[in-house]
């Protein structure tokens, strides 16, 4: 005979007070009473959802409640701490402790109406199977691209099943509840318990070789192209400079023409002047020289006055 009763509880505080020794512990090791903190226990039985909506409810009636109130995953939200519906059903599996066949009929859910009921299934999992299962139950749902809402003490923000999975395996503390300590999964690949794991992407090794590869590659074409640009650089500076000094000795051609040509003025010039000195040395010739004695011009009266 099973020790677990075939019929629920009308006590919902029994589960607390008793603090679980009256039910079987959970498959790795822990008290289902116990796994949450006690002020998140005490919030949760004294919150209204929990007195309204989680009395008297089994594993099927849990569906409804998840499809129908469930909008959000997420603890404690607001100043007050006030726990949402996902924690508080949580709790609930907690004292139901369903088995594994109903767990995986909650995982085999699709759809966007049974998403929620996958993450409450997950996070349950989480809580409560040994880590080899753990790995094996939550690494196929990484996969999973469905929005979430997750709702805590800041506000509400968008999230997605896969990023919801992988907070459940790397971190310690989710959805105001302290997590249980996971061995790395290479330990458990050492000892036998799981196999290695392969990514829907592939090997990763060899993934990561050809990334390292494309990376040298274009290293090396862009070293390629940087070497030809400074080489066409380096000729358009040596056009440039080639016009440039091809200017210059135009400047410098231009320059020795205009003093060649002033030089040509300069001489023509001078030999106009030696033309005008022997002008006025023929002119001087052909006038007559004054007298030496009295110094007067011919013809002045001074030489008249003595012809008479």
């Amino acid at each position: 005979m099973s020790s677990r009763s075939n019929f629920h509880q009308a006590d919902e505080r029994r589960f607390l007070d008793e603090r679980g020794t009256s039910a079987s512990v959970a498959p790795n090791g822990l008290n289902p009473a116990t796994i949450m903190e006690k002020a998140v226990r005490e919030r949760i039985i004294e919150s209204y959802f929990w007195k309204e909506q989680c009395f008297g409810v089994n594993e099927a009636d849990i569906v409804d409640r998840v499809v129908d109130h469930v909008s959000c995953i997420g603890g404690t939200t607001g100043t007050s701490q006030k726990p949402t519906p996902f924690l508080c059903l949580a709790f609930k599996l907690l004292q139901l402790a369903p088995s594994d066949e109903i767990l995986a009929a909650y995982l085999s859910q699709g759809g966007e109406k049974f998403k929620y009921l996958r993450a409450l299934a997950l996070f349950y999992v989480r809580l409560t199977r040994p880590a080899a299962d753990v790995f094996k139950t939550l690494e196929p749902f990484l996969a999973d691209k469905r929005k979430l809402r997750r709702k805590g003490r800041a506000g509400t923000q968008l999230t997605f099943v896969d990023d919801f999975v992988d907070d459940l395996l790397t971190k310690s503390r989710v959805c105001a509840t302290s997590l249980w300590k996971l061995p790395q999964r290479e330990d458990l690949e050492d000892v036998g318990k799981l196999e290695p794991r392969t990514s829907a992407l592939g090997d990763i090794d060899e993934i990561l070789d050809e990334e390292d590869e494309q990376a040298a590659d274009a290293d090396d074409d862009g070293k390629g192209e940087s070497g030809k640009d400074d080489k066409v650089d380096d000729d358009d500076d040596d056009g440039a400079n080639g016009g440039r000094y091809d200017g210059e000795d135009r400047d410098n051609d231009s320059d020795s023409d205009r003093q060649s040509f002033k030089r040509r003025r300069r001489s023509s010039g001078a030999s106009g002047d030696d033309s005008a000195d022997d002008q006025r040395r023929d002119q001087r010739r052909r006038t007559p020289e004054p007298d030496s004695e009295s110094g007067s011009e011919p013809g002045s009266v001074s030489d008249r006055s003595r012809r008479r």
